[in-house]
């Protein structure tokens, strides 16, 4: 009991001097206090050396990180990786996967993605009012589509797309450029001053697309109806 005591009036009263306690010899000190002092040496170090902006003034109740608020998600902390500087960044990463992921790689992901589920939007209804003649074309149910299509039909379109990966693959994920840009612009929409609107508007689309493919999937699989269908022909689940 002695020894705290003198410890709290040294940090109390500095300017008093407390006579040392008497300590055991070093031999037979527990390990548990000399561990904690190693552990705090560290602590105090390292708080130390650490930038005076990281460290916030503000009050205890009102603690918070550098970064901010997410613009997405107001009650989670912002990824420091989105900064705002890539288009579409809102701060949406509640997982903080950008902390892990390169960004260019997964932007590069999302475009891919989302350019296809665009198509597949397209690919679900369209069958509902024009499709190609002949047996293996009549389904207009695209899930039930899928098996109207033979083997050599599966083994074309893996084919187109495995050679595609291949030949795209250096560029995706290799080279320094723009994720998502080939330079496809057939009608010269890309001008200086309206890019910057056109990329946003694709994003939001994909973005849009993919969740929408997933919602006209699910609903044929628990209706067994198209979209069209569904929405000329509403069947109820109850």
């Amino acid at each position: 009991p002695s020894r705290p005591a003198s410890i709290y009036s040294q940090a109390i009263h500095p300017d008093r001097r407390v006579p040392p306690p008497n300590l055991p010899p070093s031999s037979q000190l527990p390990i548990q206090p000399t561990m904690f002092a190693f552990v705090s040496s560290f602590a105090g170090a390292s708080l130390a050396a650490r930038p005076a902006q990281a460290i916030s003034t503000r009050s205890p109740s009102t603690i918070t990180m550098a970064a901010g608020k997410s613009k997405a998600i107001p009650f989670l902390e912002a990824p420091p990786a989105l900064d705002g500087s890539m288009v579409g960044d809102a701060g949406f990463d509640p997982l903080y996967l950008s902390n892990y992921i390169d960004l260019k790689y997964a932007r590069e992901g999302e475009l891919k993605n989302g350019r296809i589920a665009m198509l597949a939007v397209l690919g679900f209804i369209v069958p509902s009012f024009v499709h190609l003649p002949g047996p293996y074309f009549s389904e207009t149910r695209p899930l039930a589509a899928i098996g109207k299509v033979p083997l050599e039909g599966w083994a074309q379109i893996i084919t187109v797309i495995s050679l595609i990966e291949l030949a795209t693959f250096r560029s995706h994920y290799m080279e320094d450029r723009e994720p998502g840009a080939f330079g496809f612009d057939p009608l010269g929409m890309g001008k200086p001053g309206a890019i910057e609107k056109f990329k946003l508007n694709e994003l939001k689309n994909a973005r849009l697309a993919m969740i929408a493919i997933m919602g006209f999937i699910l609903q044929e699989l628990v209706t067994g109806q198209s979209v069209v269908e569904q929405l000329t022909n509403f069947k109820s689940l109850a």
